[in-house]
């Protein structure tokens, strides 16, 4: 197949292109290893001067094809068409935020192919919905979607009542095995300069008040006087709103590489997923869930819809969102006991072959 992908360039504090990192670098990478011309569009939301347009091949037949938004926007209403007429795909493929699904809606209909969706997240939970007229654009592109691919089995069953009849599938985020994997504990604290001998819990990712990071900085604070050993690791761009605790045993490691964050986690003894139980964090699938646990980590979590599903076995790796006290009760209880859960974590690789089957199953695609 000839796949036009459709993608915003900065994701996650990454940049796509640049740190081929996550879902919007690995899904198109691994379509096109097993075979497909991938095209990659992405969209810059800020200047980046002369960095503006490229491209790029990779393993595979995969190009990437980098554009400012900024200043020119209007252009884009003759540009994609005429990059679309020129790669001549058999399908678009939009993802990253509503403007993007937008965009795929625009591009497929005037090149008269289907138009295929990823929802990383609950993408109408995102600031960008709040331009005029986007949310509603938005919507309509979803209900002249040929299928629609999403992050968790909760964002699947929400679409499957405001969309009934498309085909849907559920694809959570997934992890480069080769990169997750355990390393030695003593020798990652060393390497991130943490303390050997503590006793270290810690999260990695954005320290922001819309993941209820307050919620574990006051379970340290509480449970630092009872235990002296008691260690607080995090890494990540944090709220300003809501900074991290000042103490001696908070240790802030800013933002790390993401070739380092197995590491991170590698040192932990205990790592944490904090999440609100809104209208985000209900639909969400946290990839550092697969992160954490392909390390060896033991883990605990917010209970909110995908990882209560996913970690059913372990409910002492859950806690309730906003409950401090069962916060506070399941770390005392990992100090004692701790919980790894153990299963099969799907490759990138596992996850395209699937979404590749899904199309296949539901479009008339050529072989």
């Amino acid at each position: 197949m000839r796949i036009l992908f459709l993608s915003k360039r900065h994701y996650m504090s990454k940049d796509v292109i640049d740190d081929r990192y996550g879902r919007l670098y690995e899904l198109p990478a691994n379509l096109a290893r097993q075979g497909h011309s991938v095209l990659g569009v992405c969209t810059a939301y800020r200047r980046l001067g002369d960095r503006r347009v490229y491209c790029h091949s990779e393993q595979g037949d995969l190009n990437w094809q980098a554009l400012d938004l900024l200043p020119h926007g209007a252009s884009y209403a003759w540009r994609l068409p005429a990059m679309g007429r020129s790669f001549a795909p058999d399908l678009v493929f939009s993802a990253s935020d509503a403007l993007q699904v937008v965009l795929g809606d625009y591009l497929a209909r005037r090149l008269d192919v289907p138009h295929v969706v990823d929802l990383y997240d609950n993408f109408e939970s995102f600031g960008l919905t709040r331009l005029p007229g986007l949310r509603r654009a938005f919507r309509r592109a979803l209900q002249r979607a040929s299928a629609i691919s999403c992050v968790s089995e909760p964002l699947r069953k929400k679409l499957g009542c405001e969309l009934p009849g498309m085909p849907l599938l559920t694809l959570e985020s997934t992890i480069d095995p080769e990169l997750h994997r355990p390393f030695d504990k003593r020798e990652a604290r060393e390497h991130l300069g943490l303390p050997v001998d503590a006793w270290l819990m810690g999260t990695a990712g954005a320290l922001h008040r819309s993941r209820d990071i307050g919620l574990l900085y006051a379970a340290f604070e509480r449970l630092a006087p009872r235990h002296p050993d008691l260690h607080l690791a995090l890494a990540g761009p944090v709220d300003p709103a809501c900074p991290p605790p000042q103490h001696p045993r908070v240790h802030y490691l800013n933002q790390l590489p993401h070739a380092q964050v197995p590491l991170f986690h590698s040192a932990l003894d205990l790592a944490l997923i904090c999440m609100r139980d809104d209208e985000f964090g209900r639909y969400a699938f946290p990839q550092k869930t697969y992160e954490i646990l392909a390390c060896g980590t033991p883990l605990l979590a917010a209970s909110v819809d995908a990882l209560r599903s996913l970690l059913s076995n372990w409910p002492r790796c859950l806690y309730q969102p906003g409950n401090l006290d069962q916060l506070i009760g399941r770390i005392e209880e990992q100090r004692q006991r701790t919980c790894t859960p153990s299963f099969t974590i799907p490759s990138w690789a596992v996850q395209a072959k699937r979404l590749e089957s899904f199309w296949r199953g539901h479009l008339k695609l050529p072989e």
